[in-house]
């Protein structure tokens, strides 16, 4: 299986592994793969790691997301979290048909892929897309899925301040009402299986918002996407059953 996903990111041209430097080698050799993206167990509903034999993260049980799956490639960790910054923040649009190889690799990603009408990517503000020059979400849904990638069904109606400072609790309160449906297409989503992607998902804040909305909208299926599932400090030292239970979303769905 690594050997070929491996080889389905492979670029014509041998280069170092930007995890551990071999040379020649593909952007990702194939033993980092094989050593450092291995699958974990996680919640089904918001891609947090778990013991089994459970399926769900006790703040889920107790406050269901607005979401029918989430999915997440990879913990936002070492060697990840650097190449994924990289990607984001400096300027390296091409790292996302090697993200989105590994994601495809991930359980449950191709069939809900598969099965989707629309694979939204989580929108941008104005300000932001001018900052970075691309929308990451958007190059990794173009790479798992370019015939259904659709960037303008789900929209950032309001900037709101960067969240990687926030604790959970002002994450939540700080993206409701940042997301809207396109008015005149939000008739198109009655019944509608969607896939939400993102780069990063922490205390999922935003894709839950983003979620409500389209479930709002009428969409029946919403699976999250997501190539790093990260952690805040007080997920982390949660222990299983209490993950995020400080500050339960409210979806209001039974």
């Amino acid at each position: 299986m690594w050997r070929a996903l491996l080889q389905s990111i492979s670029d014509s041209v041998p280069s170092q592994c930007a995890v551990c430097r071999a040379w020649p080698a593909q952007p990702l050799c194939e033993d980092c793969v094989v050593r450092f993206a291995q699958p974990r167990l996680r919640c089904r509903t918001c891609a947090l790691p778990i013991e089994g034999p459970i399926t769900q993260c006790g703040a889920c049980v107790r406050s269901p997301p607005p979401l029918d799956a989430c999915v997440a490639a990879l913990a936002y960790e070492y060697p990840w979290a650097r190449l994924i910054v990289g990607f984001k923040f400096g300027a390296q649009p091409g790292w996302a048909a090697s993200f989105a190889t590994l994601l495809r690799s991930a359980p449950w990603v191709e069939p809900a892929l598969e099965q989707a009408h629309w694979v939204l990517p989580m929108p941008l503000a104005p300000q932001r897309l001018r900052e970075r020059g691309f929308n990451q979400a958007h190059q990794l849904a173009r790479a798992l899925s370019p015939a259904k990638v659709d960037a303008g069904l789900l929209l950032r109606v309001r900037d709101t301040p960067a969240q990687s400072t926030l604790p959970r609790a002002q994450r939540l309160r700080n993206v409701q009402g940042a997301f809207a449906v396109e008015p005149l297409r939000a008739a198109a989503l009655a019944g509608a299986r969607l896939v939400l992607v993102d780069d990063v998902m922490t205390s999922g804040a935003s894709v839950f918002a983003a979620a409500a909305v389209l479930r709002a909208a009428g969409a029946a299926h919403i699976t999250a996407v997501v190539l790093a599932r990260a952690q805040l400090r007080e997920h982390a030292a949660a222990t299983p059953a209490d993950n995020g239970a400080d500050v339960p979303y409210r979806s209001g769905r039974a």
